[in-house]
């Protein structure tokens, strides 16, 4: 295999969280969003069980996201623990997006495959598909917060009780620079056993 080894790493540490204020009203093509799924289907997955599942929204589906999961952060939350600003963030930050894809993780029926493996592809195929979009020049950014964790709001997403909601990966074209990114030297991070 021949592969240009130099553009692979600048294109890996060069990935970066990007959040919806910061993208502009460009709409990314439909062709690209394609490809980006598709290298995400490509993700490692123990015993081929391929349990990534994905609920797209664009165009008037991202005002139906923002009000479903703004109303149901509104009725599952307790008057004194709802806040106003996380409100108003759920039902802002989709409309900002020219796509944002609902993270699913479809467990199989077998249970064969432990759960955590089960996740831990889906999370392989959501970095293919954030590294894609850094290919694309593309901001994205995987959120975890609002609704993600309630199991009310799995039916939306196609998912059963037996899944997971993992999140939502928000898309857009920056209308700013480039963040720059940082990490701590690996050494601190790393054990050799030789």
């Amino acid at each position: 295999m021949d592969y240009n080894i130099e553009q692979i790493n600048h294109l890996i540490r060069n990935r970066r969280s990007l959040y919806p204020q910061n993208f502009s009203e460009e709409i990314i093509p439909r062709k690209i969003i394609e490809e980006i799924l598709e290298n995400a289907n490509w993700a490692p997955t123990h015993g081929l069980t391929q349990p990534w599942h994905f609920t797209i929204f664009h165009g008037e589906g991202l005002q139906k996201l923002a009000e479903f999961q703004a109303e149901l952060y509104k009725n599952a939350t307790s008057p004194e623990l709802f806040l106003e600003a996380k409100y108003n963030k759920l039902i802002t930050n989709p409309t900002q997006c020219s796509h944002v894809i609902a993270i699913g993780m479809k467990r199989d029926t077998r249970g064969k495959i432990p759960e955590i493996e089960e996740i831990e592809s889906v999370a392989c195929a959501v970095q293919n598909m954030h590294l894609t979009c850094t290919a694309y020049g593309i901001g994205a950014y995987w959120g975890s917060g609002g609704v993600t964790y309630l199991e009310e709001a799995k039916p939306f997403f196609g998912l059963e009780p037996q899944d997971k909601l993992l999140g939502f990966f928000f898309m857009g074209y920056p209308k700013i620079e480039w963040p720059k990114g940082r990490r701590t030297p690996i050494s601190e991070k790393t054990t050799w056993v030789e």
